[in-house]
């Protein structure tokens, strides 16, 4: 059985409820109010910069999912934006990265897109958001270099680091001009508990998954100016991003500038993003951040807190993902006529 756009949003309205309603119980909510406090008027520039983030990632995927050849894929800006927010929502309550959000927008974009732009575009998006998170990785080295004093353990660590963030940013690139999806069920093919349905999945879709990496090619290609666009954006928003520690810094008096910020924010998601099984980044995101405050020099009890307020941002737009994600009504849209078939 198929699963719809309206069940899948139920779905993961209820999961999400269920994911608030724990939170709430394990953090308290006494707790909650008192960090809230705590942190005082600089709670509201901490919530408020992740519209503006979130704006940001709507455009950069915007810029992906308009093509001038194609009338259908200009989209409402707001229909981008709810979408924005309603995925990372699911992504925030699910246990693996990407696990239940980029199925959830590729169900929504099907209708006006067609099955092939609507994956083609998520998938590139989702590229496109961690190669940005590369790039942000790669920037931050180059800050560390010139601003922390070096150790040898610091000076070896960033060196590998870089190592890695520059192979990554290759695989990324040679993704961008070949395609990934045919090469990766090729790899699946060759795994034993599922080389037989990976092998299945692709003779049934082959021509659907050679469209998707025509899709992911052209977009770097033959529409590079939207390519830089987007990744600019994404990087933009990666960089605003470290406000929220700026400001919540300052809500512990801590004499922290804007690149010590952009400095803990990169080093801590690092941390978080190597151990990414937890929903939410329970507890990954703590140590990152006392580990991250202690290089540049603060008290790394001051992590605890920052990824406190952290969390109740999150659940913050967690909440308010989940209240787009039910007001949503479902529009019936035809699909194009390409995938229409007859039987």
């Amino acid at each position: 059985m198929k699963i719809s756009t309206q069940h899948y949003r139920t779905l993961f309205f209820i999961l999400g409820i269920l994911t608030l309603g724990y939170m709430l119980y394990v953090m308290g909510l006494g707790v909650i109010w008192l960090n809230i406090t705590k942190t005082g008027v600089w709670f509201i520039p901490v919530v408020g910069s992740w519209l503006l983030i979130y704006g940001l990632n709507a455009l950069a995927f915007n810029a992906i999912i308009q093509d001038p050849e194609l009338p259908e894929s200009k989209l409402p800006f707001r229909s981008i934006l709810r979408l924005t927010i309603t995925g990372y929502a699911i992504n925030y309550i699910t246990p693996f990265v990407a696990l239940g959000g980029e199925p959830y927008r590729i169900l929504e974009l099907k209708p006006a897109l067609g099955v092939q732009k609507a994956t083609s575009s998520v998938l590139l998006y989702s590229l496109m958001h961690m190669f940005s998170h590369i790039i942000f990785w790669l920037v931050s080295i180059g800050l560390i270099v010139g601003f922390l004093p070096l150790t040898k353990p610091l000076l070896l660590g960033c060196a590998v680091l870089a190592l890695a963030g520059l192979t990554l940013a290759y695989w990324f690139i040679r993704v961008y001009k070949k395609g990934f999806t045919v090469s990766t069920f090729q790899f699946l093919e060759k795994i034993p508990l599922v080389k037989k349905k990976a092998k299945a999945f692709a003779r049934e879709k082959a021509e659907s998954l050679a469209e998707i990496d025509q899709q992911i090619r052209v977009l770097y290609a033959d529409r590079k100016p939207r390519f830089y666009v987007s990744l600019g954006l994404e990087f933009v928003a990666r960089v605003i991003g470290c406000l929220e520690i700026y400001f919540t810094a300052r809500a512990l008096d801590l004499d922290m500038s804007l690149v010590q910020s952009l400095i803990v924010s990169s080093g801590s998601s690092l941390f978080a993003n190597l151990v990414f099984f937890s929903p939410m980044q329970l507890g990954t995101r703590e140590g990152g951040l006392a580990l991250a405050l202690k290089w540049v020099g603060f008290p790394a009890a001051a992590g605890l807190f920052i990824g406190v307020v952290m969390r109740i941002r999150e659940l913050v737009w967690i909440l308010i993902g989940l209240v787009l994600l039910r007001i949503t009504r479902a529009k019936t849209v035809s699909e194009p006529a390409e995938l229409v078939t007859n039987d």
